[in-house]
């Protein structure tokens, strides 16, 4: 049998905006056992709360779901990426393809492009970082005299990579739209490595080689 906690939860995936009443009434509960559970989810930024007004009497809270608590409910978004990437490499000739993932990669970059600009190296690494994070990216860099590297701990491409190796491209493109400077791939997670690994060029021009996107064979 399901917490009243999961309970709570499963009512607020299925009604949108309900109140403590609603929700007490629903789970054959107490209004402060409601209450109780609300704010624990509020704490763990699962639930969000908002006032609405009424056309009598003082105005009343009512509760949502955040996304982190959207996230926790079954989705097919892997399965539904894949068939459109079968559907895409069907109808689009390569090149088009990899245009695609290039103007999705700069439009992760864009939204910080304030923050980028006239930077020094460094600071934009850490910019870069906060941004592979949004994304769902874990990754930390280190420099070595006068290499730099950067390794990814975690992708959320991985599973769809498996299959569409080409959507690998696309963090390669924005560590290189966001730095301004060449970058290599030498570790990848989908041949095997434990992380994904690059090397950071930064006293060469930046160059693009439709190979170097994709994992190392």
């Amino acid at each position: 049998m399901s917490s009243t906690r999961d309970q709570l939860l499963n009512l607020l995936k299925a009604r949108s905006q309900v109140s403590v009443t609603e929700l007490a009434e629903a789970l054959s509960v107490s209004a402060v056992s409601v209450r109780h559970h609300l704010s624990s989810l509020q704490a763990e930024g699962l639930v969000n709360s908002t006032e609405v007004r009424r056309t009598v009497g003082r105005p009343h809270l009512v509760y949502s779901l955040t996304e982190a608590a959207q996230e926790r409910f079954p989705a097919k978004y892997l399965r539904l990426s894949d068939r459109l990437l079968d559907e895409l490499k069907a109808t689009l000739p390569p090149h088009a393809l990899e245009e695609m993932f290039t103007h999705m990669a700069e439009g992760m970059v864009a939204d910080y492009r304030d923050r980028l600009a006239g930077r020094p190296l460094e600071d934009k690494l850490m910019v870069l970082i906060e941004l592979l994070g949004t994304e769902g990216f874990m990754a930390r860099w280190n420099r070595t005299g006068e290499t730099i590297s950067l390794m990814e701990y975690n992708c959320p491409y991985v599973y769809l990579g498996q299959r569409h190796p080409e959507v690998c491209s696309i963090d390669q493109t924005v560590i290189r739209e966001a730095l301004q400077v060449d970058v290599e791939k030498t570790n990848c997670i989908l041949t095997g490595a434990e992380h994904c690994e690059f090397v950071i060029r930064a006293n060469r021009p930046v160059t693009i080689s439709a190979d170097s996107l994709l994992p190392n064979a």
